[in-house]
């Protein structure tokens, strides 16, 4: 008989009871770039073509997140080359809106596609052109370094700052909500 080894696959995350409430109806989670998804840089070169960081935590976080239910959707007032390739990477570019200044029409008629309300929206942003979006959707949630009317108006505030995993908190604390958290975290422990 073979002992198959054991492995400790209790999660280590916790989130707020208030916070895992609020957020287990969601499903769709709006998100920007610039500040959000992205340090909020903007490093252009001399050609004038923009370059920008992402972080592959945030990218396993949306992928895990569109695998249970909860479809993750960028909505930004840029658009760029190095964006729709990342977005591309991801799968989010069919969604994606972009290059919008205000922000509002296109989410609103996002959600009407989708079928869904602003009750079952999460919004991740960090500075006033986000605000219309923030306001109205189920959870509010920003990076730790967002605009202060900003930060007053979010439910969750990531411990992880923008471009560093921000977005991949907020995905796992939806994942948690949705009750997929454990399952996925035991799959990726045990190699199934």
């Amino acid at each position: 008989m073979t002992n198959l080894p054991v492995f400790d696959t209790r999660p280590r995350l916790q989130f707020d009871t208030e916070i895992l409430l609020r957020a287990q109806d969601i499903r769709v989670l709006l998100l920007d770039v610039d500040g959000v998804l992205t340090p909020g840089d903007l490093l252009v070169g001399e050609s004038g073509e923009t370059h920008k960081r992402f972080s592959t935590l945030d990218g396993h976080g949306l992928k895990l997140l569109a695998t249970c239910g909860v479809a993750p959707v960028v909505v930004s007032g840029r658009d760029s080359p190095a964006l729709r390739t990342r977005l591309r990477e991801l799968g989010l570019l069919e969604r994606a809106v972009l290059g919008r200044t205000h922000k509002l029409p296109g989410a609103a008629r996002l959600l009407q596609d989708l079928d869904l309300s602003w009750e079952q929206a999460a919004v991740m942003g960090d500075d006033w052109p986000d605000l219309p979006l923030l306001v109205r959707a189920r959870l509010a949630a920003c990076p730790p370094v967002a605009h202060a009317e900003v930060r007053a108006r979010a439910h969750y505030r990531t411990q992880a700052t923008a471009g560093f995993g921000a977005v991949r908190e907020l995905c796992d604390l939806l994942l948690v909500a949705h009750g997929q958290y454990r399952r996925l975290l035991e799959q990726a422990i045990v190699g199934d």
